[in-house]
């Protein structure tokens, strides 16, 4: 047995030995067609070179010689001037000749205007200086700069690895602002690639239960914004790398931004039986839907244990598991995480053909016959499209009408610890109305449905626009609704 077990192992073994010589021989034919495609490639690099040099020795070449054409064309033409006045002095010459040859005085003075003849003649107003020089010196090149230049071409070396500037990095709004530097400049740098990933740990990335990198390629700048993200876990990791034409360097050191928001799902184990109820989608069944028992069934059975969103704001609710559905006229249905404190933010966006839904949060006390905004442990506005539009804030039973047009898309504002709920026109960020209260119990998120369907956005974090709206608010006294005083 103990030589069986020796054989098997050395049996193993040269089974490893000759995998590694058939990886050792295709890394050897990889080296080899990797040094030719290598060649081949600086071949091209360097017939792109000489190219670049001919096309630019042939324009050089052709500007000297239209030089040189113009000073002869000049020179000639300044030739031709000259051989022009020596001819017409030469005739000039030979009639003063004459006329001197005249000895007698009455003959003389016949000659009409010998005198002025002369000294009007070419000859003297013609320049001797030639017009042009014969130099060439102002077209020659001196390549020294270059030629040290290209005697300094090396292969090109790796980048290194940017660093992130975690001080100007940015998270607001649901965007990611990255921003990095190198080490030190490296003009050859011909792009970035950015890689990051959702997780649910701080610090050092983690080799397990991770997900994978997602990556953003042919980045020109330093700097990048990753807009209309989800947060549905605490953090997200980055991590950059440059590359040159030929080779991408070391990924930067990576970094963890803090991506933490308010993330729930719409628990169908709290809801009215004539509402189907997915993730973050409820629709109104008036046919009732004891069907769905079994989709919600297997549903429960799908997600096994809780997801780590819902452990990211607060703790996750067993809401309705011991006590029947909403029913009668309450189509209802709750949030399955309960918030208890903090600020959060998530957004409401109803069908067109809706007749009739309230928005907004409650305790987990609301009874089964109970409508959101009539007890005094719940809050809400209300949207009733029946017959003729009202919009509504409704607490403990009383209602206050809103007196502006119902938005596309409704954004809703908890701040647990300030005690505010605020309801807004998610597109414009435009104020709808506020409870002020005091909350003594976690709250869930809450929907009443009839004839339609509501879409829930989570993951959101409080807008920019929000935070200055609440600061603003907060800085006013006396300026609520009449409703906020009698929040309980």
């Amino acid at each position: 047995e103990t030589l069986q077990r020796i054989v098997s192992t050395l049996a193993n073994k040269n089974d490893e030995i000759h995998n590694f010589i058939e990886m050792l021989n295709h890394t050897i034919r990889n080296v080899q067609v990797n040094s030719s495609n290598a060649i081949s490639e600086l071949d091209e690099e360097f017939d792109g070179l000489y190219s670049i040099l001919d096309e630019m020795k042939g324009s050089m070449s052709n500007t000297i010689q239209q030089e040189e054409a113009r000073k002869i064309q000049a020179l000639q033409d300044q030739l031709s001037q000259c051989s022009n006045a020596l001819e017409s002095s030469e005739e000039l010459l030979e009639l003063a000749a004459q006329s001197l040859d005249i000895k007698d005085p009455v003959d003389f003075l016949k000659v009409e205007n010998i005198k002025w003849i002369v000294t009007m003649a070419s000859a003297f107003r013609i320049s001797l200086k030639p017009k042009v020089s014969d130099s060439m010196t102002h077209l020659m090149v001196d390549f020294a700069l270059e030629r040290h230049m290209l005697q300094a071409v090396k292969f090109l070396p790796v980048p290194k690895a940017p660093e992130i500037d975690l001080a100007a990095c940015l998270v607001a709004d649901n965007c990611i602002t990255v921003s990095w530097r190198m080490p030190e400049e490296d003009s050859r740098i011909d792009h970035f690639v950015l890689e990051y990933r959702k997780t649910n740990f701080d610090g050092l990335p983690r080799v397990k239960d991770e997900q994978r990198w997602e990556l953003i390629d042919y980045i020109k700048a330093t700097e990048y914004t990753l807009s209309g993200l989800k947060f549905d876990t605490k953090y997200m990791n980055f991590r950059v790398q440059a590359c040159n034409k030929a080779v991408a360097g070391e990924y930067s050191d990576p970094v963890t931004l803090e991506t933490k928001a308010f993330v729930f799902s719409l628990d169908s184990t709290s809801s009215h039986l004539n509402l189907k109820v997915e993730d973050t989608y409820v629709e109104w069944d008036p046919t009732g839907g004891r069907g769905q028992e079994k989709i919600k069934g297997k549903e429960n059975k799908r997600s096994g244990a809780p997801s780590p969103k819902r452990t990211s704001v607060s703790t996750r609710s067993s809401v309705r598991s011991s006590r029947d559905h909403f029913t009668g006229e309450s189509y209802t249905v709750l949030g399955d995480t309960a918030i208890e404190s903090g600020q959060h933010y998530w957004e409401v966006r109803a069908q067109k053909d809706c007749k009739s839904y309230s928005v907004g949060v409650t305790y987990r006390n609301l009874g089964k016959f109970d409508q959101l905004g009539k007890t005094n442990s719940s809050w809400c506005i209300h949207i009733n499209n029946w017959l003729q539009t009202t919009f509504s804030a409704k607490h403990n039973n009383k209602t206050k009408t809103l007196d502006v047009p119902v938005p596309d898309r409704i954004g809703v504002y908890c701040d647990f610890d300030g005690g505010q709920l605020a309801f807004y026109n998610a597109n414009s960020k435009e104020l709808l109305h506020t409870f002020r209260t005091k909350f003594t119990q976690p709250l869930l998120p809450g929907f009443m449905i009839w004839c339609g369907g509501l879409t829930v956005s989570t993951g959101l974090q409080v807008p920019s626009a929000v935070k200055t709206l609440q600061r603003s608010e907060n800085g006013l006294s006396g300026s609520t609704s009449s409703l906020n005083n009698i929040a309980q």
